[in-house]
């Protein structure tokens, strides 16, 4: 199931997370719920607890080939890193949001659908061409349902957001 696509003014929001890149076959290995939990296990060892739930951050998309992609977790406060967990913001502006419910097989789907909804409207991404793909400001899926507390994939619940570059009409 997928909302209906809404505009917000979201506030910067310090994050932590392992920033690397993989093919999108790599997605369904593991890979992902591995990172996230080095990173939460990572946050505990610093006495800290997230503020959300785990993203996804897409910092370049190249579909045919490798996506620059991090798996992090919200947090109060900027932290201090190290070479392997970075510090960041998911930054303030307007974005373009929707709720997908179900199947993480479906979030391309819903993220097409996102992306018509916002051509439909002249709504334009604050985005940029890079040598190695699409590169975004602040694209990003939250995974509000953890599956390991809710087996039925039909009740995952997950956030699409992607931040409008701005000057953007109301």
């Amino acid at each position: 199931m997928i909302s209906e696509p809404k505009l917000e003014n979201r506030n910067d929001q310090p994050c932590v997370g392992i920033r690397t890149q993989l093919t999108m076959q790599e997605f369904g290995s593991g890979i992902i719920p591995q990172l996230h939990s080095e990173v939460r296990a990572w946050l505990e060892k610093q006495g800290v607890s997230p503020t959300g739930d785990p993203f996804i951050r897409y910092h370049i998309i190249n579909m045919p080939g490798k996506l620059d992609v991090e798996m992090g977790w919200p947090v109060a406060t900027p932290l201090e890193g190290n070479d392997r967990i970075a510090v960041g913001v998911l930054p303030a502006g307007r974005y373009a949001t929707l709720l997908y419910t179900g199947h993480y097989s479906g979030l391309m789907e819903a993220t097409r659908a996102l992306i018509e909804w916002a051509q439909e409207k002249g709504i334009v991404w604050d985005r940029w061409d890079d040598p190695a793909g699409d590169a975004f400001r602040s694209r990003y899926e939250t995974y509000i349902t953890d599956p390991s507390k809710e087996p039925n994939s039909d009740k995952w619940e997950t956030e699409i957001a992607i931040r409008l570059a701005d000057n953007q009409p109301q």
